[in-house]
Formats: C-alpha cells, sequence, structure tokens
C-alpha cells in the first residue's frame, strides 16, 4: 500500500536548530551544517523579515519544522487556524519533516508557554492517535512526534511511556523525534531504564534524534536546552545509534544561546559518534 503522504526530501548527518542570533554568520560563510531545523511558530506569517531569512536559509540548505503548537494531547478542538498557516509554511519552504510534541499547551482556548504532560492510558493514546491522523490528513504529509521530558507521574498512568510512544506511532502512522536528552532527564527523574525504553522504539519509526543540555537541581534534573550535552546524554545517544543506524540528528540550545562555533563543535562531536558507531560517511569540519 502507498504512502498516502509526500515524500520528504532526505536530511542526514548532525544539523542544528536555527537561532536569530546566528543569521549573519550562517548568510557570510554559509559553513557545512548539513541542515537547520526550524521552530516553525516563528515563521507562520504572510510575510516580514523572519519568513524571507527562512526563505533564503531554505535556499541552501534543507530545513525541518519544529513546533509547539499543535497541542496535540488537549481535550481542545484542533486548531484549524494553527493548522493552516502550518500547511501553507510547510507547502512554501519544503521541510524534511514537520514535528511536535506528545503534550498539551492549550485549554479553553487558552495558550500556556509550557509543554505539559499527559497520563499514559489508553483512553489517552486513542486521542492522541485520532488527532495525529486529523493533523496528518489536514497537513497532506506524515509529522513526527516527540518524546517529552517530565517531573511527575500520574496516579492514572497504566503504561510506561515508550509503550506508549511506540503504540501512538504504530496506530496513527506517524513517525517518531526521539530527543535522548528528555529521555535521559525523564528516566532519572522517575527511576526507569532508559536503555530499556531505547529498546522497545521500534526502529524503523524513528527518523530524527535531538541531543540537548540539561541542568542538575536539588533532587531532579531539569530540561533546560541551554547547556552542552552531558556526557551521560552523549552515552545514551551512542546506544541509539547502535539501535536505530544513523538518523539524522539535531543539536538543540534554546537558552543562554553561544556562539555559533560553539554549537557547532557540538554537531561535530555528534557528527564523529554517528561514524565511528554507524559507519557513517558524511564529515563535518569544525569551525
Amino acid at each position: 500500500m502507498s504512502d498516502p503522504y509526500k515524500v520528504p526530501p532526505a536530511i542526514h548527518g548532525a544539523g542544528l536548530g536555527l537561532r536569530s542570533s546566528h543569521y549573519q554568520e550562517i548568510f557570510e560563510n554559509k559553513p557545512d551544517v548539513p541542515w537547520f531545523e526550524l521552530l516553525s511558530d516563528n515563521y507562520m506569517s504572510e510575510g516580514g523579515l523572519p519568513l524571507q531569512r527562512a526563505e533564503a536559509i531554505r535556499q541552501d540548505y534543507p530545513i525541518t519544522l519544529h513546533g509547539v503548537g499543535m497541542s496535540l494531547g488537549s481535550a481542545d478542538p484542533l486548531n484549524l487556524d494553527y493548522l493552516q498557516r502550518l500547511k501553507i509554511l510547510a507547502d512554501r519552504l519544503q521541510p524534511a519533516y514537520v514535528s511536535d510534541h506528545i503534550a498539551w499547551v492549550s485549554i479553553d482556548g487558552q495558550y500556556t508557554h509550557d509543554l505539559l504532560p499527559l497520563p499514559y492510558t489508553q483512553q489517552t493514546q486513542r486521542h492522541l492517535i485520532e488527532r495525529i491522523q486529523q493533523v496528518q490528513e489536514y497537513l497532506g504529509r506524515k509529522i513526527l512526534i516527540e518524546n517529552p521530558s517530565s517531573y511527575l507521574t500520574f496516579q492514572s498512568t497504566d503504561m510506561s511511556e515508550d509503550e506508549f510512544i511506540k503504540g501512538v506511532s504504530q496506530a496513527s502512522g506517524c513517525d517518531l523525534l526521539l530527543d535522548i536528552n528528555n529521555i535521559y532527564v525523564s528516566a532519572e527523574n522517575h527511576g526507569f531504564d532508559p536503555s530499556a525504553y531505547l529498546a522497545n522504539i521500534p526502529a524503523d519509526k524513528v527518523k530524527e534524534i535531538h541531543l540537548a543540555g540539561y541542568e542538575e537541581m536539588p533532587g531532579y534534573l531539569f530540561d533546560t536546552h541551554g547547556y552542552q550535552v552531558k556526557p551521560p546524554v552523549w552515552d545514551l545517544y551512542c546506544e541509539a545509534l547502535r539501535y536505530f543506524g544513523a538518523v539524522p540528528t539535531l543539536i538543540e540550545w534554546d537558552t543562554d544561546v553561544p556562539d555559533f562555533s560553539t554549537l557547532r563543535a557540538e554537531a561535530v562531536k555528534a557528527q564523529d559518534k554517528m561514524r565511528g558507531i554507524t559507519g557513517s560517511s558524511l564529515e563535518l569540519t569544525g569551525l
């Protein structure tokens, strides 16, 4: 049976999250970054400078679109205005992937600035599956869903996160954006085995990997995306490469964004590990 959704252009190697402070470096020097991820919510306008910059980046690099506004886990109806603007943007920029999170960010039409967690139940799973299918039908393409980082669990939860995500991806037809930092943070906070988590995820569903840094807080780990990737996350990433192969990998750095060379060095490190473990031929050079 043929896939009813568009086949995206391929991306490879270790890419970077596009940040406005790095525009000048990218436009002037055309660094050998294999691809960039754009936060779709920042470019969903009819015009203006941000969209012009996105189009300029897209002329030289493959991109992905990563969003925080679908609110897939919400009890609200899907926001069709948001999805329409996302569809226009995706049709305009032709990203390799469009992704969002296993979370909810709105209720009764009011939006938060946080990706809020869900109980892992069969009812929630069915709800998420139905909404993902609706989103994919509306956009005319598969989406990727990303696993969350979390700091609490629900009494009503009746399955593990990896089992929940596996079931959602298989039943909805979507693919997975596996955030290795989020897995490690949640594993430490809740006491589960991150290696067992990886082993339960279907390899054919993992199309992209995220890496980022966390902060050590009293009694828990806090997913800030504001630091270099920590050694335990690098170790778990190497495990993921052995399970899933040379999956395109993104370095995320969302707060206290460093200079471009620091961010680029993290991507080089990821590419070195990818090449050493999987034999991936793509090589990146530092600055």
